[in-house]
């Protein structure tokens, strides 16, 4: 008999939902030491890796729907799940350590080299020692790799240096949003693919997290500050910081969509009646949400809160306006 079980995206004993990347990672982690040790009991398996017996079970008959290559019906990972125990089959992939090809070797070490580019990497840590061995090992020959410079990133990584106070023009998320704010740098920072800069914006009077493609100009504000407490919500290794006046936005969307969005997620993910999936999402901006919607498609809406429901149509309406507008 086999268990059933939800994929609601559990997380560890004792943690809130782990985003895919995470889960990924501990389910491959399961499948290595089921290569090793051939079949285990349930209850030890989700102890040993710090997991609920539910949440494990779905995520190992999510596994057995894959294959190895050349994923041929011949190369598929049999788990065999009953009430108690699992039995694993067709791992011997995972019984050793993988080999790159010289492709792949060259794959890897551009990625480690461009991650040891971005600011406040230590250019000595061990990603630094591993990828000395790896171009040890592809040749004499060093990668070198550049990381596209926004305009203003110098600048402004001198003013968080000298603790100066600067002037931006910045665009908002909005066409034709633009303001002008005094703001005292903390941090530029590389998140998610973009650099951002951690400042305390004296127009608004809170912590903000500025986008620097979207920075149009920057000026010396001609005076020092003191450096204040930077708020936990800008530690995390999420790119997303929404200030005080963030929302919880509760969003029902296809269970298919569920990948769009897992970075997104902020708190427990839930199955509704309709069997859509109901994802709680923090949100900073209505207009962000409207176009986040809109990619979504039209089978996903918001729930809650009331004055967010019509967030996709508002943004939607808007386009169509500027497109008649253009039109005439």
């Amino acid at each position: 008999m086999t268990r059933v079980a939800t994929a609601d995206g559990g997380g560890d004993v004792g943690r809130g939902p782990l985003h895919a990347g995470e889960r990924l990672r501990r389910l491959l982690a399961v499948l290595a030491h089921l290569a090793r040790v051939g079949e285990a009991p349930i209850a030890e398996l989700a102890t040993r890796f710090g997991v609920d017996e539910r949440t494990l079970v779905g995520e190992l008959e999510l596994a057995a729907c894959c294959g190895l290559p050349p994923y041929t019906p011949d190369q598929l990972l049999e788990l065999v799940v009953d009430d108690e125990r699992v039995v694993a089959h067709g791992l011997d992939a995972l019984r050793r350590p993988p080999r790159l090809t010289p492709d792949e070797g060259f794959a890897v070490a551009a990625a480690a080299r461009a991650m040891l580019a971005l600011p406040g990497v230590d250019s000595s840590g061990p990603l630094a020692s591993a990828l000395a061995k790896l171009e040890a090992v592809l040749g004499e020959d060093r990668l070198q790799v550049e990381l596209e410079a926004p305009e203003h990133l110098a600048a402004l990584r001198a003013a968080v240096e000298r603790i100066e106070l600067v002037e931006i023009d910045y665009l908002g998320a909005k066409r034709g949003d633009e303001t002008t704010r005094v703001v005292e740098p903390h941090a530029v920072v590389a998140l998610e693919g973009r650099f951002y800069l951690d400042a305390y914006c004296r127009l608004a009077h809170g912590w903000r997290r500025f986008q620097l493609q979207r920075i149009a100009a920057v000026r010396p504000a001609g005076d020092h500050f003191d450096r204040r407490a930077m708020p936990a919500e800008l530690a995390g290794a999420r790119a997303f910081a929404g200030g005080p006046s963030a929302r919880v936005a509760l969003v029902a969307l296809p269970a298919g969509h569920r990948p769009l969005v897992d970075h997104l997620v902020a708190g427990p993910v839930e199955r509704g009646p309709d069997g859509r999936l109901v994802v709680p999402i923090r949100v900073g901006d209505a207009h962000w949400l409207g176009r986040l919607l809109l990619r979504l498609g039209a089978d996903a809406e918001v729930l809650h809160p009331p004055e967010l429901v019509h967030a996709a149509r508002e943004v939607a309406g808007r386009a169509l306006r500027r497109y008649r507008v253009a039109g005439d």
